[in-house]
């Protein structure tokens, strides 16, 4: 299956095809045991070669100021009649309305399945509603219940309750041994000085 990495530069790509008024936008998912080159093919045109340089045009800037990608190839776009960028995971097709009539990727492609827009954009937002529910569980994992985190009355009422006049004895005969250690290493220092 595809990666939805590359969804949002489809989508991207998609809009700016709608932005500069391109026709008959398609999307196709190709099958991946017959094309190990890319994931998709968007597929479009415009009505005349001006207006497939604006809408590849479109495309570069777009994707290239939101996602900082860039075409790994641009080609056709001198007789812009069929323009292909390679965007790696997707390959963009902006056709003159009479070259797709005739070469029909559509048809050539019969095992790929053809995505709306809509379609694209839910499944986008699935797969990042699922990586959220994965990092969050693994920040916050589950709590563990109340009655194995809290020691029963049972337990409390074994354990000897300290007093805190032992405490503070306890603290006393540890402090003058602590100054002695302190005091010896001193005059331990001052010998060694001489």
């Amino acid at each position: 299956m595809p990666s939805t990495e590359s969804y949002p530069l489809l989508l991207a790509a998609a809009q700016a095809c709608e932005d500069k008024k391109a026709e008959d936008i398609l999307i196709l998912a190709l099958d991946p045991s017959e094309s190990g080159l890319t994931d998709h093919f968007l597929i479009c045109n415009g009505t005349n070669e001006r207006q497939n340089i604006a809408i590849t045009d479109e495309i570069e800037i777009r994707l290239k100021r939101e996602f900082g990608a860039y075409p790994n190839s641009v080609e056709g776009r001198r007789q812009a009649e069929w323009i292909l960028m390679d965007y790696v995971d997707f390959i963009v097709h902006v056709f003159s309305p009479g070259k797709r009539a005739f070469y029909g990727l559509e048809r050539l492609r019969k095992s790929a399945t053809t995505i709306s827009v809509a379609d694209l954009n839910t499944e986008l937002k699935s797969a990042i509603a699922a990586t959220r529910a994965k990092t969050s569980k693994k920040k916050f994992p589950a709590k563990k219940s109340a009655a194995k985190s809290t020691p029963t009355k049972s337990k409390r009422a074994r354990t000897p309750p300290t007093k805190p006049a032992a405490r503070s004895a306890a603290l006393k005969k540890a402090v003058p041994a602590r100054s002695a250690k302190k005091a010896a290493a001193k005059k331990a220092t001052k010998k060694a000085k001489k």
